[in-house]
């Protein structure tokens, strides 16, 4: 039987073992298996999607990075690994919808911020983006709402512009990737993903 002075539990056990505190992160106890894994099951717009399976987070996060190519064909590999990785927190934290964001303030972003700071590190990528690859996911992130909302969420293409502007990109040859699958699916893809970024930046590194 628990005490009532215990301390409650911060940390998270993951599949691999890991213990993840989510209040003082260690980059130790992050692995992209865990990531994968937890991203491919946590849907984004709260499931209220159509299709048989979810749209994962793991998905969007390979459609972001699809996009970020597709607005600068110069980005480096360590910048895509940043915005493949721009939501990586959610597979601890969940994706709190814009709404839920609303009602409950900033509280959520320390937490959200510190794992993100931790996960750069164990990839070896800095703490915090620049802010010109910041604006660049964030444009990225914004585009992938507006094809996720009018293609799954029932949105009408003019709310959706309202809310995430229209995509300064041709979005059509990445309409593939907006297509609900399972989550074992999911996680292949993304950590298939993450895998062929990370042997662009060893082979630039060499």
């Amino acid at each position: 039987m628990t005490a009532r002075n215990a301390t409650p539990r911060a940390w998270q056990r993951m599949l691999s073992g890991r213990r993840l505190d989510l209040l003082d992160p260690s980059p130790l106890d992050i692995e992209i298996e865990d990531i994968a894994h937890g991203l491919a099951r946590v849907a984004r717009w709260n499931g209220q999607t159509r299709g048989p399976h979810i749209f994962s987070v793991a998905q969007h996060s390979v459609l972001v990075e699809h996009l970020a190519i597709a607005m600068d064909r110069e980005i480096s590999p360590a910048s895509r690994l940043v915005v493949l990785l721009h939501d990586a927190p959610e597979y601890v934290i969940g994706d709190i919808i814009s709404p839920f964001k609303t009602v409950i303030g900033d509280a959520y972003k320390q937490v959200e911020a510190r794992l993100l700071s931790a996960i750069h590190l164990r990839f070896s990528l800095p703490p915090r983006p620049a802010p010109a690859l910041a604006k660049l996911t964030k444009a990225a992130d914004r585009a992938a709402a507006f094809m996720e909302a009018t293609h799954l969420a029932g949105f009408a293409y003019a709310e959706a512009e309202k809310f995430f502007g229209r995509p300064e990109v041709s979005i059509r040859e990445l309409e593939t990737l907006i297509a609900p699958m399972p989550s074992d699916k999911a996680e292949d893809l993304f950590i298939t993903r993450f895998r062929a970024i990370e042997a662009e930046m060893t082979a630039g590194n060499s």
